[in-house]
Formats: C-alpha cells, sequence, structure tokens
C-alpha cells in the first residue's frame, strides 16, 4: 500500500510524495489522518528555525484528528474506525520528571511530529498510549483544535486562573486566542494585547477587550482600569521582547505570570519587578492528558467558535503555500488542512 506524505525538504520547502505504508509495529495504532492544523512550531520548522533538529526528511505535524485503520498487535483498548486524536508526546517513563508524574515534560521527551514522523500524511502510525477517542458528535475538523486547545487549558490551569481575576493576554494569535477563552471560561475578566488589526477586530467580536501596543500605553491602561492594581494573571504568549517588557510592568503585586510562548533568543527580564511586587513567573510546556480531556469537554460545551476559528482549508497538495501564506500574511487566525477525502 502506498499513501501521500508531506516531507519538509528544508528552505522553506515541502514536497508532497507518494510512501510505502508500513504496518503499525506492536503497541501502534495506525490512523488515517482527516486534518491536520498548521502550529507555530511547524511556521518555526518551515523557516528553518528548527533545521538541526527536525533535518530535511521529515513529515511534520501534530494538531490533527483521523479515524483508526488498523491495530498493532498488543493493542486492546480500541478499534477500528473509532475517530481519535492524538497527544503527539512520548516519554521515557524512567527519569526524574517521570518518576515525579510528570511525562509532559520528561527529560528524553520525544515530540510526536517534531523527533519523529508526524500527521502530514495519509497514514500515520504512533504509540496506542498517545491516542484520545473523540465523541461521536464532534466534527473532524473541529476535533483538530484539540491539540492547541489542550495547550492553553494546561496554560490556564498554570496560571491557576479564577472567578473575578483581571487576565492579560500578550498575544493574539492562535494559541493567545485559546488561553483568552479558556481563561474567560475560568471566570477571569481578559484582555488581549495584540499588534494585528484583523486579530483584534476577531478578539473584538468574541466580546474581548483589546489593546494595540502600537498606539496604546498598555501597562498604563491595565492599572488604570483595575483601579491601580494590575492584572492578577498575565500570559506572555507574543515570543517578542516587548511582550516581556509588558508582561512584568502589566502585572498586579503578587501577579501570576505565564510564560507560553517560546523565544527565539532569551528576553531579558526585569527581575527588579520581581522582587518589588513579589511577582510569581510559571513555565506552560504542553500538556497533561486530563488537558485533552479537558480540552475536549470545552469544545463540546462550544466554547471555541470553531467555525470562525478556522480560517481556511486547504488541500494536502497546497501545504506549501498554505505556509507561504501564513508567513508573508500572518492575519488567518487557523489554517487546516485536509489529509484524506475532499474538502467540503
Amino acid at each position: 500500500m502506498q499513501a501521500k506524505a508531506t516531507v519538509y525538504r528544508g528552505d522553506k520547502k515541502f514536497s508532497v510524495e507518494t510512501k510505502d505504508v508500513l504496518p503499525p509495529k506492536a503497541g501502534e495504532v495506525q490512523i488515517d489522518v482527516s486534518y491536520c492544523g498548521i502550529c507555530g512550531t511547524d511556521l518555526h520548522i518551515y523557516l528553518g528555525h528548527m533545521d538541526q533538529r527536525v533535518g530535511f526528511e521529515r513529515t511534520i505535524g501534530h494538531e490533527m484528528s483521523g479515524t483508526i485503520a488498523a491495530l498493532g498487535d498488543g493493542v486492546m483498548d480500541f478499534s477500528v474506525g473509532q475517530n481519535v486524536v492524538v497527544r503527539p508526546l512520548d516519554h521515557c517513563g524512567d527519569c526524574p520528571a517521570c518518576d515525579a508524574g510528570h511525562e509532559h515534560i520528561c527529560h528524553n521527551l520525544t515530540f510526536i511530529g517534531i523527533d519523529n514522523e508526524g500527521a502530514f500524511q495519509e497514514k500515520w502510525n504512533v504509540p496506542a498510549h498517545t491516542i484520545h477517542v473523540l465523541p461521536n458528535n464532534l466534527d473532524l475538523s473541529h476535533a483538530a483544535l484539540i491539540e492547541p486547545l489542550a495547550v492553553a487549558c494546561h496554560d490556564v490551569k498554570r496560571g491557576n486562573v479564577a472567578p473575578g481575576d483581571d487576565v492579560l493576554v500578550i498575544g493574539g494569535g492562535p494559541i493567545g486566542m485559546l488561553v483568552a477563552l479558556v481563561a474567560r471560561h475560568a471566570g477571569g475578566n481578559v484582555t488581549i494585547s495584540e499588534i494585528n488589526e484583523n486579530r483584534l477586530a476577531y478578539a473584538q467580536s468574541l466580546g474581548f477587550e483589546t489593546m494595540n501596543p502600537k498606539s496604546d500605553d498598555v501597562a498604563a491602561l491595565v492599572h488604570v482600569r483595575t483601579g491601580g492594581k494590575g492584572a492578577d494573571v498575565v500570559f506572555e504568549v507574543s515570543g517578542t521582547q516587548p511582550g516581556v517588557d509588558l508582561m512584568t510592568e502589566a502585572a498586579a503585586t503578587r501577579g501570576r505570570i505565564v510564560m507560553v510562548a517560546i523565544h527565539a533568543t532569551k528576553p531579558q527580564i526585569d527581575l527588579f519587578k520581581f522582587f518589588w511586587r513579589e511577582l510569581d513567573m510559571l513555565g506552560a510546556r504542553v500538556y497533561h492528558k486530563q488537558d485533552f480531556d479537558t480540552a475536549m469537554e470545552l469544545l463540546e460545551q462550544g466554547v471555541v467558535d470553531c467555525d470562525s476559528f478556522i480560517t481556511d482549508i486547504k488541500p494536502l497538495d497546497e501545504i506549501q503555500s498554505a505556509f507561504e501564506a501564513l508567513t508573508s500574511n500572518p492575519n488567518a487566525m487557523k489554517t487546516m488542512i485536509k489529509i484524506t477525502g475532499a474538502i467540503k
């Protein structure tokens, strides 16, 4: 059997190739991939920022949904035909982090779709322990949002957002917008800081207060709107030095700052503010298994307007132009690649 797969070749190039399909090994599940979203990490790969890690023969992608096509030996808990998503983390089970119950930040973690083959292909073999079965009523295109939504669920949990908290989200891209939605669902009073006018308009259409640091003194406005207190929880999702500068300026005394974004270079952080205001800074990396379950529940509850969040859907053969569009004109909230079957 053969199937199509996207291969990263370096220099901002993908090729869509036909490859032999291997049967699933013992303990693996084979999936017919339906949809796969383009993630910010995928864009880093496309731009060449991760060539040393990824190489030039890899199929990437991890924000996916699909249907079980085959089961490897020893897989007992799943059935062919079930709709599923993959939690793309493979841990070693034998390091201090795993021993402490923190498998998601395993010292030897394999991120499936970055460190090995990913979901921008028609047939995908993954470890069975990564599988989450979807509710029958969940559209597969919507289900491909579960992985990034699980990131947001983990971030908000790390920030311990409580009803009535004033929350500032710095960066209104896909993850920032999902963080804002989950934080609001948790009871936070959420403001989004973003420079992209289209994303600001989308945030406003969802009912969020917004600020544009190009024209607004965001920290000053946050303090004014909170009676001089500042934001109880700040999420840094911009991945920029100005975002890092803002996070300490806008935080309340004993405020909680959650570092979400991956920064290309080490940012400079105002540690004096941490001393002066007794701030807490929390790292937030990927997700627990329970965060995927929470994300599925939130999608079922309609916390995310999936139809408006998914900006466009492209066929697998157009993956190159989809990446080019996202880097040349980054106004899309979420671009999905339709892997198998015709676009609806």
